[in-house]
């Protein structure tokens, strides 16, 4: 594998990707699987030397600062090694996306006209943090025909070096095309830009991270983009819900991997449901999550008729951090042990603040209603909206793709989880016998 540390000299990676793209379309579906397959017992073959380095870079980001909920999104042990092992396996049994056909016809003339799915051609995704992100998206990629420049942050250096030196020696040993992926690791923030400028080499760029590289991305690029990942995920809890079921869904969907974009960050509880549902979940996250709540949440809370002071210890729960909650709480992705709570008084405000504050990523209704979880789906816009459940399950991998290559929360091509149908587009072929138009 060859590094391009100087900055502005990614041209020859662009060419190299190109080339190698061109001869990845033409790969059937055993080729592709026999090198996903070698690429995978690669990985498993350099499993410490892998762990090694990603050992490094948690080390350097928790000597930096870095808070616990992102160290354990840049973190690999053997439970995730095994994890992007088995995602890549998942990929490799999954059928070829590139050339189906996905509807055919024929015109009065005789024409035949039919949709064939090809592969989208050369892919750029710029990431933070996620390992995993690397592997995921080099096999999505390569089976759907793609090859693709990676591009992660400096937190995750040694780590993505690593996966992709196992990665392309995979390659070269199944017979694949090891000139189909490749890293762009100098660190350099115009290594960014100029993948950002590549027009006519990379056909696609996916930002994957936070607030600030997505709006990057989205402002600076001069190729298409496909904006992921950013996650203001809400659970609205009616007051039909089983509030025994929602604390358990409420504590999953923050605390289960707080440091992730499918984590909830807003709850939004009808009046009708504070006095139940309050003080069993403030139990719940005592000593676990810090809590942003308006005055009535406070209330319900303490159960006594007044507002909670910053830093009060409430005697029920000695080890609850409350504080009252401002209005830049209601907007923030906090990535965090933090859940802002919200009161509304009806499923209408809930909506009308999902989607004033959320991101169209994931939303959630806790309800007995079957009617008012269908008015909640039909209404509130959203990539993936979830009735009586976690949002914590928007995943590629839970969805059964194996892999992903993010969260899509645009509308256009591609929503929600992206798999190997991201990465295809439509070319129509037309057969006849002669026509000619008149």
């Amino acid at each position: 594998m060859v590094y391009y540390k100087t900055m502005n000299n990614l041209q020859p990676v662009f060419e190299s990707l190109k080339k190698a793209q061109v001869l990845l379309a033409l790969q059937d579906r055993s080729r592709k699987d026999a090198a996903l397959t070698a690429a995978a017992a690669a990985i498993d073959r350099d499993r410490q030397t892998i762990l090694a380095a990603n050992a490094a870079d948690v080390e350097r980001a928790r000597i930096a600062g870095m808070k616990e909920p992102l160290i354990d999104r840049l973190l690999l042990n053997d439970k995730r090694m095994d994890d992007i092992i088995s995602g890549i396996e998942t990929v490799v049994r999954q059928e070829d996306p590139a050339g189906r056909i996905k509807a055919g016809w024929k015109i009065p003339n005789g024409l035949l006209i039919e949709q064939v799915t090809v592969p989208l051609g050369v892919a750029a995704i710029i990431y933070e943090s996620r390992p995993n992100v690397t592997a995921d998206v080099f096999s999505l990629a390569y089976k759907a025909g793609c090859s693709v420049l990676l591009r992660g942050s400096s937190a995750a250096l040694e780590s993505n070096r690593a996966l992709v030196k196992a990665i392309t020696t995979g390659l070269k040993t199944g017979g694949g095309i090891d000139g189909a992926v490749a890293l762009a690791d100098s660190g350099h923030r115009d290594e960014v830009d100029e993948i950002l400028n590549a027009r006519g080499y990379i056909d696609v760029v996916l930002p994957r991270g936070g607030h600030d590289l997505i709006r990057r991305v989205v402002k600076n690029a001069r190729i298409p983009v496909i904006e992921t990942g950013e996650g203001n995920c809400h659970i609205y809890v009616e007051e039909s819900a089983d509030m025994n079921s929602a604390v358990d869904i409420i504590e999953n969907a923050k605390l289960q991997k707080p440091g992730a974009c499918n984590a909830v960050e807003t709850v939004l509880v009808h009046r009708n449901a504070l006095a139940v549902l309050m003080p069993a979940l403030a139990a719940r996250l005592a000593g676990k999550a810090e809590l942003r709540c308006d005055a009535s949440v406070m209330i319900a809370i303490t159960g006594a008729a007044k507002r909670l002071r910053i830093g009060e210890v409430i005697p029920s729960y000695p080890n609850l951090v409350v504080r009252e909650a401002i209005e830049e709480d209601w907007s923030a992705e906090f990535l965090d042990y933090i859940l802002a709570i919200k009161t509304v008084d009806s499923l209408d405000e809930a909506v009308e603040h999902i989607n004033r504050y959320g991101t169209r990523h994931s939303e959630a209704i806790l309800t007995g209603s079957l009617a008012a979880a269908e008015e909640f789906c039909r209404r509130v816009d959203a990539a993936c909206v979830y009735v009586n459940a976690s949002t914590r399950f928007t995943d590629g991998a839970q969805f059964g793709f194996g892999a992903e290559l993010g969260i899509s929360t645009q509308k256009f091509h591609v929503r929600g989880p992206m798999g190997l149908e991201a990465l295809t587009t439509i070319k129509y072929r037309v057969s006849g016998h002669g026509q000619i138009r008149e």
